[in-house]
């Protein structure tokens, strides 16, 4: 398997990132861990200013080109768009600032974080979000792409149905949906949409998360399944949960300050696991670590977690119309009723067939 997966702008993503969501570490661990990082080989990092460390990454980035250990070139940095960002107007300062903290001309990943939209320069709390408009931020997103700034563009933590809804209005379809993924939840539905849209699959937290809700000890790793592999093909359970993500088609990014484990992560190519054995990974019990419980609140904008990954993205249209009526209130993508403003009567009759049959 090539270390690299080709997106659908052409570019290539290096299979292994580096994480960077390391939480509370002490100011440095994380410069030193990228630092460390690419002199292993690793050539993805994974930022975003929801981490807090992007000004210590790009100090770390600046040494590392000046000591002629890569050049910019050599890199794939992904960052991602803040929830207080996400109103058209905003989205280019988002991704200024996090190219001026980063020290970069320009990103090669620039995701939506998540599908939340939090009002500008407050905390990110229930009582402060606001109702999302992904074809609103879309747009300005596909913007920067158009200007260099952002050589692909995707999303974070959209579920089937959000995919489903950005797909229908995006211009430019999103080269990544970057979400938990891993043998204790494998998001096959959501593996296969995006297979059959030409969106990559990159997985945040590849390893699981020890200790979370629905898991015991060291969470799926610890699973008879997982060990039997790994004792049989001489590997560590680690190992053989990020080469059960390249198997599956997606690039991983394993999250690490120790520099043992960076190297340990990394060596997952020149060999394989079995079919045989692959199969034997869907026996093992899914639990979804990021539930989104902190998204809930009574008075907020989504009363349950299902509110949060499932929810409609609607966008209601005024249109002025040749038909008897003089204007039709419309739940439909922006895009299509776009295509059906020109052509003959029939036609526009065709196309409200088809945008009636979309809502469904």
């Amino acid at each position: 398997m090539a270390e690299f997966f080709v997106l659908n702008t052409g570019a290539r993503i290096p299979s292994v990132g580096l994480g960077t969501a390391t939480g509370k570490a002490e100011p440095g661990v994380v410069g030193a861990a990228v630092y460390a990082a690419v002199k292993a080989g690793y050539r993805h990092i994974d930022c975003a200013p929801q981490y807090r460390n992007e000004k210590e990454i790009g100090l770390t980035l600046k040494k590392l080109f000046e000591d002629g250990v890569v050049k910019r070139e050599d890199l794939f940095i992904t960052s991602k768009l803040w929830s207080g960002n996400h109103a058209p107007e905003d989205v280019p300062e988002g991704i200024d600032t996090t190219l001026e903290d980063l020290q970069l001309e320009y990103l090669d990943l620039f995701l939506i974080h998540t599908p939340i939209r939090s009002k500008k320069g407050a905390i990110p709390t229930p009582e402060n979000f606001l109702p999302v408009d992904i074809p609103a931020t879309w747009g300005a997103m596909e913007k920067l792409y158009h200007s260099g700034k952002a050589r692909a563009i995707g999303v974070s933590n959209f579920s089937c149905k959000r995919m489903e809804d950005l797909l229908a209005i995006a211009s430019v379809p999103p080269a990544v949906n970057q979400v938990e993924s891993h043998p204790g939840w494998q998001q096959m539905k959501l593996r296969e949409l995006c297979k059959s849209k030409g969106v990559h699959i990159s997985a945040y937290s590849p390893l699981g998360k020890p200790g979370s809700p629905g898991s015991m000890g060291k969470g799926f790793l610890s699973n008879p399944i997982v060990v039997s592999v790994a004792e049989k093909l001489q590997k560590t359970p680690a190992q053989v949960a990020l080469r059960w993500g390249l198997q599956m088609g997606h690039s991983v990014l394993p999250k690490s300050v120790n520099e043992t484990r960076m190297k340990e992560n990394l060596s997952v190519f020149g060999w394989s696991i079995p079919e045989d054995l692959m199969a034997k990974f869907s026996e093992i019990p899914q639990v979804k670590t990021l539930r989104a419980e902190f998204v809930v609140h009574p008075q907020g904008i989504y009363k349950t977690v299902e509110d949060f990954w499932d929810a409609l993205l609607p966008i209601f249209c005024l249109v002025t119309s040749p038909f008897p009526w003089p204007r039709l209130h419309l739940l439909a993508p922006v895009r299509l009723l776009q295509q059906a403003s020109s052509g003959d009567l029939p036609q526009r009759i065709d196309h409200l067939q088809g945008l009636r049959e979309s809502i469904r």
